[in-house]
């Protein structure tokens, strides 16, 4: 494909940005939605284009340079893009679930003041998005990086008129600094190290470094932070549940297949590194599992629909971590694409909830929904099963590879990641039978309006249903007698890491009935769970108490999630906040004092200077002649 249509990738929703905000005052609300919808549909098509013609091609990766950029002494950074199998299939994950989550806005936002301006930042949030992955050095990858955090802070705060949602959009722009702070430091060091950033030139020269090196796992690390941050990580998580103040479609896409997916592309990407690093692997994999289980511990009691599946992508994201701990890359991104697949159903299915329950998102005023919703239902149940890990769905392939590998590398955080899935598929069932099963625990109003969604908000959970159903089928294990047509295209990807750390990438040990018994022990987990989450909140009728102090002191302390933004609070606010008055004390006192100080002496002195201007002649006369006697003075004593 030529460069030009290449461009036109991340170019079009550039465009459809650039219209849309510029115009959305005066543009009619059905041009807008067409016009950022389109530009997104385009991109998408592009993507097609490029994926076929790669194939095509013989899969060989392709740098298109675009212009010359940045060039420091022997440092060159051009600004161009890499086509691999990487990038190609992050590509159709953004523009593909991209499209179909603003064709689903155009239903849920219609009635909104600022439809044109949402629109607008989905369009600039994609564009930075695809500039992440698009990249060919890490310098771009950072400004997508930077991009899509912008972006995410002004769509989480787009409804600004409430302080809370406000104070939500900061939180994540400033906890993502903390992590940007470590992925810039880790540019920085790669650039000490290897003088250079393009991929092809890093990656290349890392091969002449030892297993273990000392510099290569201080880059790793640094990187990591900023994984740990974008892809909320143990502890730079507690973000992201707040991130739900946004509307629904902005919680499907950060959540389903973008920014928060930004970490585990950019492991993937640097995967020679990380395989030079096993160390930092560990504490990859380490943080992957505790964050998996802390944030499913916390999913079993909330009652919130979006803060539930906010929590539960937070627990998705640590198994994919985990999976890049155990070197599984291959399936670390499998369940990326799955996950993107049956999380941004979940997120619209919840949104079509919340659109037919005016705004209500407490699942403890719903109930016996499934009537009123059918489609919505239907496509949320089998979003359900998907995420829960039963098969035949998507997440029952992904989530199982990446349990396979990790069994073979750490048999504890194997262990983990089951109690997890154990968790995954009880908070989930829960969440699916207190809001569709039972009676209607609303008002009598929120009764009276319910229905089923429009079209535009029913298709895209069609596709997002099917494709959560079939989507699985790309990655089939060898003991199911399938294909694994996922790892097979990704394996170009990774020749570097095995000549650099050969023994890392020796065949999988697990023999048909190891991997059929922890198919077995994973499935039955899922489905014991599910069982229990039925006979407790349908056949039973059990309804989370609404007063929290009714609770135990354990049920509180989860309920509560730990606790942990409290203690962030304690320990990082109110300190920082505490420091920040008292040297704005002192700046008011100090500073001003001289500011001021030194403004009242000028004000004096000129005050006196002035008195010497009379605008008498006779004298200015008598100090003139004053003024020659006293030069003549001077030079007859000297």
């Amino acid at each position: 494909m030529s460069a030009s249509l290449l461009i036109l990738i991340p170019l079009l929703p550039l465009v459809g940005f650039l219209i849309n905000g510029i115009g959305f005052p005066n543009i009619p609300k059905s041009a807008v939605g067409i016009i950022g919808t389109l530009a997104v549909v385009a991109s998408f098509v592009l993507s097609v284009m490029t994926f076929n013609a790669f194939v095509a091609s013989g899969s060989e990766t392709l740098i298109v340079p675009l212009f010359d950029w940045i060039t420091v002494g022997d440092l060159n950074i051009p600004f161009s893009f890499q086509i691999d199998q990487l990038s190609l299939l992050m590509l159709m994950i953004i523009t593909g679930v991209g499209s179909l989550i603003h064709i689903y806005s155009i239903g849920y936002m219609h009635h909104d003041a600022g439809f044109g301006k949402f629109f607008a930042y989905l369009n600039l949030f994609l564009f930075f998005m695809l500039l992440l992955v698009l990249g060919s050095n890490y310098v771009i990858m950072f400004i997508g990086w930077e991009g899509v955090g912008l972006c995410s802070y002004l769509l989480i705060g787009f409804w600004n008129k409430n302080t809370n949602y406000n104070d939500a959009a900061r939180k994540a722009f400033i906890m993502n600094r903390i992590g940007d702070l470590g992925f810039l430091l880790g540019i920085f060091t790669i650039i000490a190290t290897f003088g250079s950033v393009e991929y092809s030139e890093v990656f290349s020269k890392a091969t002449a470094f030892s297993v273990g090196d000392p510099v290569i796992i201080t880059i790793t690390l640094f990187l990591f932070i900023g994984a740990m941050g974008k892809s909320a990580q143990i502890p730079l998580y507690t973000w992201l549940p707040d991130a739900m103040a946004g509307p629904t479609p902005v919680s499907a896409l950060i959540h389903a297949a973008t920014m928060v997916t930004a970490g585990i592309y950019m492991v993937i990407r640097s995967n020679i590194l990380y395989s030079l690093a096993p160390s930092t692997l560990e504490i990859v994999g380490i943080i992957g599992g505790a964050t998996a289980l802390f944030a499913a511990s916390i999913g079993l009691l909330q009652n919130d629909i979006k803060k539930v599946l906010a929590y539960s992508t937070v627990s998705q994201l640590g198994y994919m971590f985990m999976g890049l701990g155990a070197m599984a890359y291959s399936a670390s991104m499998f369940h990326v694409i799955t996950h993107a697949f049956f999380k941004a159903l979940l997120f619209l299915g919840a949104g079509s909830v919340i659109h037919a329950m005016s705004d209500e998102q407490d699942i403890r005023h719903m109930g016996g929904l499934r009537k009123k919703l059918p489609v919505t239902f239907l496509t949320f149940l089998i979003a359900t099963i998907a995420i829960s890990g039963i098969p035949p769905f998507a997440g029952f392939f992904s989530k199982d590879e990446i349990l396979a590998h990790v069994f073979e590398h750490n048999k504890l955080l194997w262990a983990i990641g089951v109690l997890g899935s154990l968790m995954t598929s009880f908070y989930m069932f829960r969440l699916l039978f207190l809001t569709f099963f039972g009676t209607f625990r609303g008002t009598h109003e929120q009764e009276h309006h319910l229905h089923e969604s429009p079209a535009s908000m029913t298709v895209p959970l069609i596709v997002l249903a099917v494709l959560s159903a079939v989507g699985g089928f790309i990655g089939v294990p060898a003991a199911l007698h399938g294909s694994h047509h996922l790892a097979e295209f990704m394996s170009p990807l990774y020749e570097g890491a095995r000549q650099a750390n050969p023994e890392a990438f020796m065949p999988a040990e697990l023999s048909h009935t190891e991997e059929y018994i922890l198919m077995g022990i994973s499935v039955a987990a899922a489905l014991i769970s599910a069982i229990a989450a039925y006979v407790m909140y349908v056949q039973r009728g059990a309804v989370p108490a609404l007063d929290s102090h009714e609770k135990s002191g354990l049920e509180r302390l989860v309920y509560n999630k730990y606790y942990v933004d409290e203690l962030y609070n304690s320990v990082f606010v109110k300190p920082v906040k505490t420091l920040s008055n008292i040297l704005y004390s002192f700046g008011e006192f100090f500073i001003d004092l001289i500011v001021n100080g030194a403004a009242r002496l000028v004000s004096f002195l000129s005050g006196l200077l002035r008195k010497t201007q009379t605008g008498s002649t006779g004298d200015y006369v008598f100090a003139m002649v004053l003024g020659i006697a006293l030069i003549l003075f001077w030079k007859l004593l000297l």
